[in-house]
């Protein structure tokens, strides 16, 4: 079968395609023939050791995928051979055929292309824990999210909406904006122009009840300026590179919470609950309550341009690799 591999930690465009022997079932595992792989920020940043988690090369990277189950493993139960799935095996993503563990394992649900599957699980997911778990998100409140274009942004802007929630978003560009006005933002920054805490505290008369952050950086501070008293913090990631150091003096005055967000590492102690959680989800989009995007597709041989649109902020909305 056919892999994108990992020879040496680097750039995207090192990245090749090789052919390799096909994957062993194990137990407690299925086959999935892949139609789609979600391509995330966190990709690029593994092929370049970046990331806080470093694979020993030579690896395939990749850590979502959708399509139909070919093989069960061992000890196996819930799934059959020719269900629709997507799951989230953590690497060995952007391959032909991926060997998914079944607890990271679920059926797709009504009313999503493969492609939309391939960044439905980690995104949705981590948008539902942290505005349902871990802020308890009210209708009645306003939520500003930062990056608000790209997969993770998205999927954000979708849950805040669904559960009734005001929603400003923050983006560099114009048309990155658009994309969140069709999404459901109510409004928008234009942080490459505009400054985001005068601007987030106008448009929330006087400051945002829950801040979703997966940039950090230079964004992370006045994000928190613009946060109302006993407002939350949400902590999802670094996509900005740089993690902010911020005055600790701020959460002190305005008595908010700063909260960390890892669903990924909940979800090893809390299968159960997480079970539960996803469950709500496929609800919320069989019913119609979810919208989620159309992604960007690429050929498995163009990972590289993929990733390096990413690195670039060229990508407006999500990614993926399809391989229908």
């Amino acid at each position: 079968m056919k892999v994108i591999q990992c020879a040496a930690f680097g750039p995207p465009e090192d990245l090749r395609v090789e052919e390799v022997d096909d994957p062993l079932i194990q137990p407690g595992c299925v086959r999935v023939d892949v139609r789609a792989c979600g391509v995330y920020f966190v990709d690029a940043l593994m092929v370049q050791g970046l990331y806080q988690f470093r694979p020993t090369p030579p690896f395939v990277p990749g850590t979502e995928v959708a399509g139909v189950v070919t093989e069960v493993g061992e000890g196996v139960t819930g799934f059959s051979v020719g269900d629709a799935v997507m799951g989230a095996p953590g690497m060995n993503a952007f391959a032909e055929q991926a060997i998914v563990p079944v607890r990271a394992l679920r059926l797709i649900p009504k009313g999503l292309s493969f492609a939309q599957a391939s960044g439905f699980y980690q995104a949705y997911s981590t948008a539902y824990f942290a505005l349902v778990h871990r802020a308890r998100l009210q209708p009645d409140e306003t939520v500003l999210i930062l990056g608000a274009a790209g997969g993770v942004g998205l999927s954000a802007i979708d849950v805040a909406k669904a559960m009734g929630a005001r929603v400003i978003a923050a983006a560099s560009t114009h048309e990155k904006l658009e994309l969140c006005r069709a999404q459901g933002a109510d409004e928008v920054i234009l942080y490459s122009e505009e400054d985001l805490k005068s601007r987030a505290k106008e448009l929330s008369g006087g400051g945002v009840n829950v801040i979703y952050d997966p940039v950090g950086g230079d964004f992370a501070e006045p994000a928190l300026r613009s946060v109302a008293p006993e407002g939350r913090y949400l902590v999802i990631g670094f996509a900005g590179g740089e993690i902010p150091r911020v005055p600790w003096n701020l959460i002190l005055l305005k008595q908010c919470q700063v909260i960390g967000v890892n669903w990924g590492g909940w979800t090893m102690s809390h299968r159960e609950e997480n079970e539960a959680l996803f469950a709500s989800l496929r609800e919320w989009m069989e019913a119609g309550r979810l919208k989620p995007v159309e992604p960007t597709l690429y050929p498995l041989e163009d990972l590289p341009q993929a990733l390096r649109g990413l690195l670039d902020r060229k990508i407006v909305g999500k990614a993926a690799l399809s391989l229908e």
